[in-house]
């Protein structure tokens, strides 16, 4: 095994310990082992205290084998958790161990620079264990995400639209093959123009498939599909969100060019609808705001010779 590997190993474990405290995204480069083929022979039971890993002095029973697995992250433990997942994980392990023993017979966790990487990691799984308490702690109930759904209803407006694209010099919107830039003042002319034969009855569909630069869009008849707030850039949601149904806006400006823009529906989600989404904001929110007042209570201070203002 190479020093990458290794590497690689060290990582995946220190992940896992500090999974302990909250769930970490999949580690860049770790590849875990491919399920079996076939599902493996039934084991016989072993009990949670029975030792299953054991290197120099060291030794890991099943329980906790199983609870360093399930720190892991879904994508990683689902393919662990099989027979062969787990002994190359037990595997990965005992050498982690195995390396980890040699370097403390070599004193190398004497070093003063390896005990303060030590402590910070200590430190690191501390925070992590409290930053979970605090969020299972401070779980919105009903009373706060209805005043927050009363208070915010626009937020969980949703418009079902369509659009017409026509490119700019410089835009973001790649060119079409032989497609000529226009400039700002020729690519306003041009959606003024389109915009006035659909106010004199011209099929928007047809239109927008011939005229639109966006292509994705532009094959479906303009159609953008239903969006709620935050999904488009800042000018065109501002004029979907204002506009009339099946009124035709006047040309909208965004880096991607001049959108003429056509809504057909707009509705809003009921309290019900919106509620897993309350959840997902308001609980975040509140661990943050909490985790932010420890912070405040410790009085930490930065020097600003240093670190600068």
């Amino acid at each position: 095994m190479n020093l990458l590997q290794t590497s690689r190993y060290v990582f995946v474990f220190s992940l896992a310990l500090l999974a302990m405290a909250q769930q970490p995204a999949q580690p860049p480069g770790y590849r875990p082992a491919p399920p079996p083929p076939a599902a493996p022979a039934a084991q016989p039971p072993v009990s949670a205290d029975t030792v299953v890993i054991t290197v120099g002095s060291q030794k890991l029973t099943r329980a906790q084998f199983e609870e360093l697995l399930a720190a892991l992250p879904e994508n990683i433990r689902a393919t662990a958790n099989t027979a062969r997942g787990k002994r190359q994980l037990a595997e990965q392990l005992s050498e982690v161990l195995a390396i980890a023993q040699e370097a403390r017979k070599r004193k190398l966790d004497q070093s003063p620079v390896v005990q303060q990487m030590i402590t910070l990691q200590t430190d690191q799984v501390l925070a992590g264990v409290l930053a979970r308490q605090v969020a299972n702690e401070n779980k919105p109930d009903e009373a706060a995400m209805h005043a927050y759904f009363d208070k915010h209803k626009s937020e969980f407006e949703r418009v079902k639209a369509s659009h017409i694209l026509i490119r700019i010099k410089g835009s973001a919107a790649p060119a079409r093959p032989g497609q000529k830039d226009l400039t700002d003042e020729e690519a306003l002319a041009k959606a003024q123009e389109i915009r006035k034969k659909l106010i004199d009855g011209a099929d928007f569909a047809a239109t927008a498939k011939a005229e639109s630069d966006d292509v994705g869009s532009g094959s479906k008849g303009g159609s953008l599909g239903t969006f709620g707030h935050g999904q488009m850039v800042p000018p065109f949601e501002q004029a979907a969100f204002s506009l009339p149904l099946n009124q035709i806006s006047e040309p909208v400006k965004s880096q991607f060019g001049y959108h003429i823009i056509k809504v057909e529906e707009r509705t809003s989600k009921t309290f019900e609808e919106a509620k897993p989404d309350l959840e997902k904001q308001l609980g975040p929110q509140m661990t943050r705001e909490a985790l932010d007042n420890i912070r405040k209570q410790a009085q930490v201070n930065l020097d600003d010779g240093y670190f600068g203002k």
